[in-house]
């Protein structure tokens, strides 16, 4: 059995597919069985019920798994909202501290974290930090691990390139953040990330490994955003807002409730985000896809 946290998300729910596809055993971990019921309907998931934030309720989720996949994060990352726990130190960070020590206890031999590129002890963000602290709770675990860092990942299910794209459907133009324009970005397929997810659980040469996570392009977002654009078949002018209106912008909004954007959230979604697939090509026996290609699957018209 493999137990995946963060199964009902984005990253998870391609890893739980790809898992089922190949006809293996899955459960997910989930704090809302009815609606992850809804969400792996006919998939033959296994639901469980636990919070990663909470080590107690991990331990009947947990029971009985050979291994861990954590992809968990938290909603709307990444907007953060610490009133309710929705942050990277309690999601990313101690959230894996709490998966790796409930799945060493429990017997589980094998852990494969999502971390993101970038992660670092000394980045200068504090979600890359949090992700390095959950990266080296893994580490020291003593169970075999390979560890994941994903670049800009985009599918069907994603929010930011959907959300360009929702903004299409009303709008003769798409306004894109000023330095975000620019930023140099290796955008990354959910399908080719679920695969290398599968494929470690399978290749004693992952054992133990780091690996970057990137499409085979090196792109800016107004490339991705034009190239999405033109998939779908759809011509619209691309508009830079600049970088520093948003950040005053967010400095408002963020006391408003949902908290719709923040100025971390600015940082984040404006900065550079590059991962070479190079190694985790070769071991893993994969092929990262085109952008073009890959929106083809699902954006092309009928």
């Amino acid at each position: 059995m493999i137990l995946v946290a963060g199964g009902t998300g984005f990253v998870g729910g391609a890893v739980v597919r790809e898992l089922r596809r190949r006809g293996l055993d899955v459960a997910v971990l989930t704090r809302d069985a009815k609606r992850a019921a809804r969400r792996f309907e006919g998939l033959g998931v296994d639901l469980r019920e636990g919070d990663v934030r909470d080590a107690a309720s991990l331990a009947p989720a947990i029971r009985g798994s050979d291994a861990v996949i954590g992809c968990q994060q938290f909603p709307n990352s990444p907007i953060e909202n610490p009133s309710r726990g929705h942050t990277f130190e309690e999601v990313d960070a101690k959230g894996t501290e709490n998966l790796v020590a409930v799945a060493k206890a429990a017997g589980a031999k094998r852990y494969v974290y999502l971390s993101g590129a970038g992660a670092a002890p000394d980045a200068p963000y504090h979600w890359f930090r949090a992700k390095w602290r959950a990266e080296t709770a893994v580490r020291q675990s003593g169970l075999l691990y390979t560890i994941f860092r994903p670049s800009w990942v985009y599918g069907p299910e994603d929010k930011a390139l959907n959300r360009f794209l929702g903004m299409s459907r009303f709008l003769p133009f798409v306004p894109l953040i000023g330095s975000a324009a620019e930023q140099r970005l290796q955008p990354v397929f959910i399908d080719d990330v679920g695969r290398a997810v599968a494929e470690a659980l399978v290749h004693p040469t992952a054992d133990n490994q780091v690996f970057e996570l990137g499409g085979p392009e090196v792109l800016t977002m107004k490339e991705i955003v034009r190239t999405a654009l033109e998939v779908s078949s759809r011509r619209r002018l691309l508009v830079s807002a600049p970088k520093a209106l948003m950040k005053l912008a967010s400095s408002v909004l963020q006391f408003a409730p949902g908290r719709p954007l923040t100025p971390h959230a600015v940082e984040f979604i404006t900065m550079d985000a590059l991962a070479d697939p190079t190694r985790a090509e070769l071991t893993l026996g994969i092929k990262m896809t085109l952008l073009r290609d890959a929106l083809a699957t699902y954006l092309a018209p009928p």
